[in-house]
């Protein structure tokens, strides 16, 4: 019976998540599937020190300056009305959101706007990327037409090119709301010694939610000067990615994932790497020599 439960999972596995404010969720997760956890925070959420763009938006949302506005998180939902709340109280924000298109990208802004009880009139289905909300629009245009309408998008982190480009193609006439960055975290000693963990081998799965923990441990491990080793131990680490635009950013920096969930979701990208771990590790490891 042992031996049977020890071929189940991660099996032992070093496992490092980056998760920052779901660390210990993750590290619960990873245990549950019999990995051994490792969590380094790799960032941290500010608010922007000049919410200029956003309170504009909010001015101008009052003035009835836009036709649509489209949610990309949930968190900068929530942010973007407290940066309101600062010049007219939420119940008039609210109301002034029900005078508009209302676009989500997934369910997360989608539960936010459900409590405010403001009508969506697009939701992106799964994995919820910038390609998905698009073809959504696309699939919509004939009861929601983007020709001539003035946009706002509600951004987060960092911006998205490549959906404010595909935007524009469609005739809508843009504005961006950038409404928090991210920063690393105000301690950056657990990342450092994940670092240093994956440089000595030390890992044998990684997994990332999120393209900016990539973009950090990359940035820190260039700091370490131990960015080339890094890079040579992820060769033979399962890299596992929660979805598309990470994945994407990971190819960006020269990373390949080795997996994407069949949803993106922590439970399922923990679920099914731990399931495919195995015969993941034997095949990079035989390969890498």
């Amino acid at each position: 019976m042992e031996t049977e439960k020890s071929q189940i999972g991660f099996a032992g596995l070093r496992v490092l998540s980056l998760e920052s404010r779901r660390g210990p969720e993750m590290a619960k997760l990873i245990a549950n599937h019999g990995g051994v956890a490792t969590v380094a925070a790799s960032m941290r959420e500010i608010p922007l020190e000049s919410n200029t763009e956003a309170l504009a938006f909010a001015r101008k949302l009052a003035e009835g300056g836009f036709d649509a506005v489209i949610f990309l998180t949930g968190v900068g939902t929530r942010a973007l009305s407290r940066v309101a709340e600062t010049i007219y109280p939420l119940d008039q924000f609210i109301g002034e959101l029900r005078k508009v298109a209302v676009v989500a990208r997934g369910p997360k802004p989608v539960a936010v706007l459900r409590e405010w009880n403001v009508p969506i009139v697009v939701i992106a289905p799964e994995p919820n990327t910038w390609r998905e909300l698009l073809r959504a629009l696309d699939e919509n245009a004939a009861a929601f037409p983007l020709k001539g309408r003035r946009v706002a998008v509600q951004e987060y982190g960092v911006s998205n090119p490549e959906l404010l480009a595909g935007l524009k193609e469609r005739g809508a006439l843009v504005t961006s709301v950038p409404v928090y960055e991210w920063a690393l975290p105000a301690d950056t000693g657990p990342l450092r010694s994940a670092i240093a963990a994956i440089a000595r081998n030390e890992i044998d799965v990684i997994l990332f939610t999120t393209a900016t923990q990539a973009d950090h441990l990359l940035q820190i491990a260039a700091e370490m000067k131990q960015e080339n080793a890094v890079r040579r131990a992820l060769s033979r680490m399962l890299v596992a990615s929660i979805g598309p635009t990470t994945s994407d950013r990971l190819r960006d920096l020269g990373i390949a994932p080795d997996l994407e969930p069949a949803h993106p979701k922590m439970g399922y990208l923990v679920s099914e790497a731990a399931q495919r771990s195995a015969p993941i590790l034997r095949q990079k490891r035989t390969a890498a020599g």
